[in-house]
């Protein structure tokens, strides 16, 4: 039994004349009585369908019935439209089928919202979420994703990696988020990890011997959801022994330039421009800018030292941002509240009207007019300001920046600027904690100038490591890592994992060191954020087939979902009631 010649989305004027047979599902049915019409969908497109009782009687009675989202298999003529008729909207809008036989497959219940219907409740797509995906919307998404993944995998293979699986079940690993923990029934009291990458694992198969490899890879991290965080993550893991950071960057770079080129149509300009860790967070107070746009900080603090003005002179950092318009002390007052979302204690500014070149400004008086003058408030600006710790004053600014960008309209929505950032901090102090933390991970090699000084200031040693950004998305990142033991074990102490700690977490990975370990390094780039801004989406979920919500939960299914207690036993758990508070 043939189903079907040709795919909804395929009949064209050359076809008219066959007999055809196609099938999908009921995106639209109009009956006007006599005629009736049924837009017959499937993933490629529509086409429709004509029902003529006087030409196929017995068709007709069926289509009467026929609602939306049956499944239909339909039998008959592809003819030309009249020009008038004609759909120029469609690809298929030049010629329609006249229906002789119409079957229904299957039957629908009724829709719990329809599939062109705006606004519907996340929760709701999620609970129907196979129908959620006929969207149009969601179909292109995931169509998308599939045919950037194959040029992944075809530009890796080209360059000469290998595609190695490594293992799901693995050991806890210190990758910045919790584990997801599973218990072990033949080992009882004993739980593997799920990975939060395979960084160990791919470090391991360079000492292997295999020189290259990648791995379009599942990742999980129990850590708190957002728009643009999900718990499972499918990433680009690569690693390379014998590593040159241009190469690693040439590969990128033009495995990019293809996916734009073959999903978008998009050119885009290699190489990426490159900023340090410093100038970004420098000149847009963040570490991974949208240069889409200008609107870069300004730093104020010599000018301001000594300053009339206590906040000024007293603070370790001034730093502004040059707005291009004049606000109103109702704007002021919003923006301030967005300052101090960000940490700001306040949100002191200077305002120039744009016609009588006034200065508005509670602390315009405290300014002295050298001060004025290295400002350089011109007619028609605002300067925004932080005055505090150099790192608040980046929080702050930098999210006021992309802040005033969307509401002024500063963005080129059509626009993608790359870029490289390099020369990250190695470590960075958790002062609750009281002790350094890696920025990275700990197995991210030092940079040259800093290998043998490192431990003498952490606060300032900097690490070979890069990230990849684009339209102020992280991608992704990656380093080069630590290939001697000996400096490896270093690091872990200056981290507080001590010698015992370090045998019975990393034992394996500093015996494997110790036998003759290349250098290497390499890179990780989230597909799943690779997608979303290829698709233009502001939302993960809505690039991921079967998502969870922000709860971390699966409306769809349940899962979570409890489990019985014959299988508790057998795991030798028992679940502990939390005390009422």
């Amino acid at each position: 039994m043939s189903w079907r010649d040709l795919m909804c989305g395929e009949p064209r004027a050359e076809h008219v004349g066959r007999r055809l047979t196609l099938a999908g599902w009921a995106a639209r049915r109009r009956d006007h009585g006599g005629l009736v019409f049924v837009d017959l969908r499937d993933r490629t497109g529509i086409t429709q369908l004509v029902v003529n009782p006087e030409r196929a009687p017995g068709a007709a009675e069926v289509a009467h019935d026929v609602r939306n989202e049956f499944v239909l298999q339909a039998v008959g003529e592809l003819v030309a439209r009249s020009p008038e008729t004609v759909n120029p909207g469609m690809s298929t809008g030049e010629v329609e089928l006249q229906v002789d036989e119409l079957r229904v497959v299957s039957r629908s219940t009724p829709l719990p919202f329809q599939l062109d219907e705006e606004s519907v409740d996340e929760t709701l797509r999620l609970r129907y979420r196979w129908l959620d995906l006929r969207r149009e919307k969601l179909q292109r998404n995931l169509r998308l994703r599939a045919q950037m993944v194959g040029i992944i995998r075809r530009s890796m293979e080209e360059a000469g990696f290998l595609d190695i699986q490594t293992p799901i079940l693995f050991k806890p690993t210190p990758e910045g988020a919790r584990d997801f923990v599973v218990p072990s029934r033949l080992q009882k009291g004993r739980f593997f990890a799920l990975p939060q990458s395979p960084q160990i694992l791919k470090q391991l198969t360079m000492v292997a011997g295999f020189d290259r490899y990648y791995q379009i890879a599942i990742c999980f991290r129990d850590e708190d959801l957002r728009a643009d965080r999900v718990q499972e993550i499918t990433q680009l893991d690569v690693e390379m022994s014998f590593p040159d950071q241009e190469e690693l960057f040439r590969l990128m770079e033009g495995t990019f330039a293809a996916i734009w080129r073959e999903c978008l149509g998009i050119e885009i300009e290699t190489p990426f421009p490159r900023l340090t860790h410093a100038e970004a967070d420098r000149r847009f107070g963040s570490d991974k800018p949208d240069t889409r746009f200008g609107l870069e900080l300004e730093d104020a603090t010599e000018a301001t030292r000594g300053s009339a003005f206590g906040v000024f002179a007293g603070a370790p950092a001034v730093r502004f941002l040059r707005v291009p318009r004049p606000f109103s002390r109702a704007e002021l007052g919003a923006l301030e509240e967005v300052a101090k979302a960000r940490g700001a204690k306040g949100l002191a500014y200077l305002v120039r009207d744009e016609q009588t070149g006034e200065l508005r400004s509670p602390i315009a008086k405290f300014l002295s007019a050298a001060e004025l003058e290295a400002l350089a408030v011109r007619p028609g600006e605002t300067l925004l300001f932080a005055a505090d710790e150099w790192a608040t004053t980046s929080r702050v600014l930098g999210h006021l920046r992309l802040h005033l960008a969307r509401e002024l309209g500063l963005v080129d929505e059509s626009a993608f600027t790359f870029l490289w950032v390099t020369d990250f901090p190695m470590f960075e102090r958790d002062e609750e904690e009281g002790h350094w933390g890696a920025v990275h991970h700990p197995f991210t090699r030092p940079a040259e100038q800093w290998r043998d000084r490192f431990a003498a200031d952490p606060g300032n040693a900097l690490a070979h490591a890069y990230d990849l950004i684009v339209n102020g998305n992280e991608l992704g990142g990656g380093s080069f890592r630590i290939h001697e033991p000996e400096l490896q074990a270093q690091v872990f102490d200056l981290l507080g994992i001590g010698p015992e700690e370090q045998r019975a977490k990393f034992g394996f990975l500093l015996d494997a060191l110790a036998m003759g370990a290349p250098p290497h390094g390499g890179i990780a780039l989230g597909i799943d954020r690779m997608a979303m801004v290829l698709a233009g989406e502001p939302n993960l979920r809505d690039v991921i087939a079967f998502p969870k919500n922000q709860a971390g939960l699966d409306p769809m299914s349940g899962a979570p979902s409890e489990v019985t207690q014959a299988q508790l036993d057998e795991l030798g758990l028992r679940l502990v009631e939390e005390p009422s508070p």
